[in-house]
């Protein structure tokens, strides 16, 4: 059991207590972003539901429903990012046809994202008359992809069908999913976790359960106060802290580590069956995520440079703002700023803008409008900027800045994720809001 996760201490502690009949009836999987914690949570849900010896090609018939995610005791809920691992399993795929592993990585990886729209899950969702037809196609997609020999489909035939169907994914996913957890979703959770069990047991996965207002707070804490004997919960975070006290006091704790480089490169050599993955330069960031964001038209590496700039004009035109009301002490944050990043900025040969309009239309420009779903990436990269200033300063008051640019850049990404907001109006309300507050902290 848990041979699929690699280099990952908290399984040994979950097959200990497996063995020892010891599981908890709700987990908490907390830890960075690419630890395994989501492989774990459905890994732990296939053992628990095995007949046999639990061994990860166990031949028994409830196995081989959850590897293929397709076992009507499982259900899963909660935002997270599904283009970047569709778009890297689609290339393994395609670089080894042949590969039984990477078709149904392939296969898994669309299945992740199909699950969230399980019936159970979207019969009163508001959404579903909307992406009722992508669904559909998805679903028709992913039955043809699966009973197609890739032996015998010509390359040109598979690359199409594959394209199709990561282009509908990306369409579920844009238009689909909520980065917050309705409530709606924890309560039908709720009814499905009182239902009896096709098999040995039931497994609910919520991720990124940080993720929810209080109203679906509150629904599952009553889940969790009498959760019953047949489901298992595994609630996935990032931060234990993040989840609040009285649910967390109901679930027993693993913890995720961030794996070392070494084990990063096994993980894509093995899982990926690709060799020639390589180091980035930003040595704080997991080496799985870039490899996977390297998938997307706008990945990481190539939004860096541009969250530089935009935080490097943000920098200099609140300066240039401060000077002009003749109060020439500029605070230290955004001199900090301008040394961690002017270089960085500097490299995509952009002119140096004054003016807070010509920064947004460029930075739209740039990003080709944030095609892909890269708009809360690029927000993720500019609260990680502002955090490593933050981490690297002897100063305490650059806490503060951190709370403000952690606020409303998540103001931001709602506005446009959840309301619909233009991504230029967006960003224009943010600079705005981070201008004002910075000049406000500057005066305390």
């Amino acid at each position: 059991m848990f041979e699929n996760i690699i280099e990952q201490g908290a399984v040994l502690q979950l097959q200990e207590d497996i063995l020892s009949s010891r599981i908890a009836p709700s987990m908490l999987f907390f830890g960075p972003g690419e630890t395994g914690k989501g492989s774990a949570a459905l890994e732990l849900a296939r053992v628990l539901s095995c007949r046999q010896d639990a061994a990860w090609k166990c031949s028994c018939s409830s196995c081989e429903r959850h590897r293929y995610l397709q076992h009507d005791d499982l259900l899963i809920l909660g935002s997270r990012s599904f283009s970047a691992e569709i778009a890297a399993c689609c290339s393994a795929f395609l670089r080894n046809c042949s590969m039984a592993s990477t078709r149904l990585l392939f296969f898994r990886s669309l299945r992740k994202l199909q699950i969230r729209f399980s019936p159970v899950l979207m019969e009163d969702d508001p959404k579903f008359s909307r992406i009722a037809s992508v669904l559909q196609s998805f679903d028709e997609k992913l039955n043809e992809f699966w009973m197609t020999d890739p032996q015998s489909c010509p390359k040109e035939a598979a690359e199409k069908l594959c394209g199709s169907l990561v282009k509908d994914a990306f369409t579920l996913e844009n238009e689909g999913m909520s980065s917050l957890i309705p409530i709606g979703h924890i309560r039908s959770a709720s009814s499905w976790c009182r239902l009896a069990p096709n098999g040995k047991q039931k497994v609910l996965i919520i991720e990124n359960a940080e993720n929810m207002r209080d109203e679906a707070r509150n629904s599952l804490l009553k889940l969790l106060e009498e959760p019953p004997a047949s489901v298992n919960i595994v609630l996935t975070a990032k931060r234990r802290e993040a989840i609040m006290p009285t649910i967390l006091s109901r679930l027993r704790p693993y913890r995720f580590l961030k794996r070392d480089a070494d084990s990063e490169r096994e993980v894509i050599r093995r899982v990926f069956q690709d060799r020639e993955c390589e180091e980035t330069a930003e040595t704080e960031r997991s080496l799985i995520s870039a490899y996977l964001e390297s998938f997307m038209p706008q990945s990481t590496e190539k939004l860096y440079p541009l969250a530089a700039w935009f935080m490097v004009s943000l920098a200099r035109i609140t300066a240039i703002s401060i000077k002009s009301k003749n109060n020439n002490q500029i605070p230290d944050i955004i001199n900090a700023i301008g040394e961690r990043y002017a270089p960085i900025a500097e490299s995509l040969g952009l002119e140096r803008a004054v003016k807070s309009a010509v920064v947004i239309k460029t930075v739209v420009s740039r990003s080709g409008n944030f095609e892909d779903d890269s708009f809360s990436r690029f927000m993720k990269i500019c609260l990680e900027m502002i955090c490593a200033v933050t981490r690297s300063a002897d100063d305490p008051g650059f806490i503060v800045y951190s709370d403000i640019f952690n606020k409303y850049i998540a103001e931001t990404v709602t506005a446009v994720e959840i309301l619909n907001v233009s991504a230029a109006s967006a960003l224009e309300s943010l600079f705005y809001n981070l201008k004002k507050n910075i000049i406000r902290g500057q005066h305390g």
